[in-house]
């Protein structure tokens, strides 16, 4: 069993660039879409009860029970049925045939037990709910009232209806997705994480509190292309938060550090992650303008990290890395220099050049291939063996994402079936009772709690059905409330009490969890306040002219390191309660754009004045401190 679900991760891969690569058609194979994607979540599930077990873990120790090896036939059977019978079956959605019907009663089940066993409960558990809100939908009261749904008919079209199960999640998770993830597996094993890991200590290693800032540069690198904060802040944590704590950094503000950087890295361009994919795909627009969009408000959420664990460092005489701890910067860049090239391949592919995303991450794959195979990394060479490891991980690491496609693909089949999608939009707007700064507020904590537990792709898909479209509904910008619910839904990594980022870098710090977890909520405040601005401003989303969105960054900078100073209570000397308040004053003041309301411009004038004066005070009262010290000296 081991060796055969070896074989069919290896296949996973291998589908999806033979797919995107068009070799399909090159053969003579033609076939709709969903025949293809029913074929691939087929194998998916298959794979998922082959390789992980029903109760506690992520991977199979002992032997494969035989309910599981059924339960893997079936799915692969059913893959096979989709393929083979997707073209007639789909045209009979409102007849229900049994041929079809069997395969989807069957699929539902195998679908919410392999949800739960890969992604966890939460999302298992809100698919099931959504399934059973569909059968009771004619009896829900007021706006929320949907059409009445048999179960025969809403499981055949949750399964052979191009909208569910089989619709856009699952496209973009087949062609998109697993083309990412293999980037990242191709670049994580010929050595790329340990050279961002090394640049980083080069790079911030001299620097006062260095580890945190190594831990920053490094998990914002990595976290970009890894598509998980658990597996980022796993793969950075070990090396890092050890690190901070020798430094001096107390094991829970570590711990929060790393938690918050590896966050942050599904927000960061170019990658994002994999989430940003999607949207664009709910959107219908480019990749690159959802990178674009996405530019700003991602420095200024690493901005204030940054400034935070400066001053952290500043406020308990936290020092820079051991030297001998610091590897060279001419060796490092020696045997890793081309590392950085699959990125600007990447970016290119995606920029310049107008490939498809799944095209773009195959050619930057292509180029981690040959730079591993021909130039290696620290004396070692990727060979055949290394490769077939790659989509064999590659393969593994996919399944939860093919089964949170799945789930997704339930609930929006659900709210298409029984019409409870335009019901909720329209129950979020009433409960606002037409007030933006309500609504905003009631999505954002509808945002968090749906996300606590579930990992980046599964919170997003979920959020822009249920969430988006209310914000949408009332006149906000597209990509602004999309933004909004990402930003959001990825705070429920750093936001307790269900925070996994947050606990699984407290396990690494050896840390108390909760403390951690708010600890990684103060560092990641910026996360919590950006979204509104951005939403009322498009200058934060790179909308308007230059100069507007140049003064609007600019303010937005310096109020978050003004911000930042206060809420640490620290900037050139520690700070009384006075006026760390006047600093947290100066700061919204900058950080809020002028388009926000009438009068904005005139806010971040006040801001920056009093931030001003606040900071020639500081100086001048520093060199009053200092000329004592001098004259004793002489």
């Amino acid at each position: 069993m081991r060796v055969l679900a070896g074989f069919m991760a290896i296949l996973l891969p291998l589908g999806t660039i033979a797919y995107s690569a068009d070799l399909f058609r090159m053969v003579g194979l033609l076939f709709y879409p969903e025949q293809f994607f029913g074929a691939m979540f087929g194998l998916a599930m298959a794979l998922c009860y082959l390789h992980m077990p029903a109760g506690p873990g992520r991977a199979r120790q002992g032997p494969c029970p035989w309910y599981d090896m059924v339960a893997a036939a079936l799915s692969l059977a059913g893959g096979i049925h989709i393929a083979l019978r997707y073209p007639v079956l789909t045209e009979h959605v409102a007849e229900v045939p049994l041929e079809g019907l069997v395969t989807a009663a069957i699929f539902c089940v195998l679908i919410i037990e392999g949800v739960r066993r890969s992604a966890g409960a939460p999302i298992a558990i809100v698919a099931g709910a959504f399934v059973v809100l569909a059968l009771v939908a004619d009896l829900l009261p007021g706006t929320l009232t949907g059409r009445p749904v048999e179960i025969g008919r809403l499981a055949y079209y949750l399964i052979w209806d191009s909208t569910a199960v089989l619709g856009l999640p699952m496209m973009i998770i087949t062609s998109i997705v697993v083309c990412f993830v293999l980037f990242g597996q191709a670049l994580f094993q010929s050595g790329g994480s340990g050279f961002f890991t090394d640049i980083s200590m080069v790079l911030m290693g001299r620097f006062r509190g260095g580890p945190a800032k190594i831990a920053i540069v490094a998990s914002s690198l990595f976290g970009t292309i890894s598509g998980s904060v658990v597996a980022n802040v796993v793969s950075t944590g070990v090396v890092t938060i050890p690190l901070m704590k020798d430094a001096g950094y107390r094991p829970h503000v570590a711990g929060a550090i790393e938690a918050v950087a590896s966050t942050g890295g599904q927000l960061m361009p170019p990658v994002m992650g994999v989430a940003a994919f999607i949207m664009a795909e709910f959107l219908e627009i480019s990749y690159a303008e959802v990178a674009i969009a996405a530019a700003i408000p991602a420095v200024l959420y690493y901005a204030a990290l940054f400034i935070q664990a400066d001053l952290e460092a500043v406020k308990f005489n936290i020092s820079r890395v051991p030297e001998h701890l610091i590897p060279s910067g001419i060796k490092v860049l020696k045997e890793g220099w081309h590392f950085p090239l699959p990125f600007v391949v990447l970016i290119s592919a995606i920029f310049w050049w107008n490939y498809p995303l799944d095209t773009s991450a195959l050619v930057a794959t292509a180029m981690v291939v040959i730079s591993a195979m021909t130039l290696g990394y620290k004396g070692r060479r990727i060979r055949t063996p290394d490769l077939i490891n790659i989509l064999r991980t590659t393969g593994f690491n996919v399944i939860d994402i093919f089964m949170i496609g799945a789930a997704a693909g339930m609930v929006i089949g659900v709210l298409n079936i029984s019409g409870l999608g335009f019901g909720l939009t329209l129950s979020l707007v009433q409960l606002a009772g037409g007030s933006l700064i309500i609504l905003l507020l009631l999505a954002a904590i509808v945002s968090i709690i749906l996300g606590m537990g579930m990992p980046t792709v599964g919170v997003y898909i979920l959020l822009a059905t249920l969430v988006a479209p209310a914000l949408i509904e009332m006149k906000i910008d597209p990509i602004a409330a999309h933004m909004f619910i990402m930003y959001f839904g990825m705070m429920s990594m750093i936001t307790p009490p269900v925070c996994v980022g947050a606990f699984a870098a407290a396990t690494i710090a050896e840390a108390p969890p909760m403390r951690t977890g708010y600890a990684a909520m103060r560092f990641g405040w910026t996360a919590f306040v950006i979204p509104f601005m951005f939403v009322f401003s498009g200058t934060l989303l790179f909308k308007g002219d230059a100069l507007h969105v140049g003064i609007d960054f600019v303010a937005a900078v310096a109020g978050v390191w003004a911000v930042s100073a206060a809420m640490m209570g620290q900037a050139f000397r520690p700070m009384a309660v006075v006026n760390r308040v006047l600093f947290a004053a100066a700061g919204v003041c900058l950080i809020v754009p002028f388009q926000a309301f009438t009068g904005g411009r005139m806010l971040n004038i006040v801001g920056a004045a009093l931030l001003g004066a606040l900071l020639i005070s500081e100086v001048m009262l520093r060199r009053r401190l200092r000329e004592p010290r001098v004259a004793e000296t002489l």
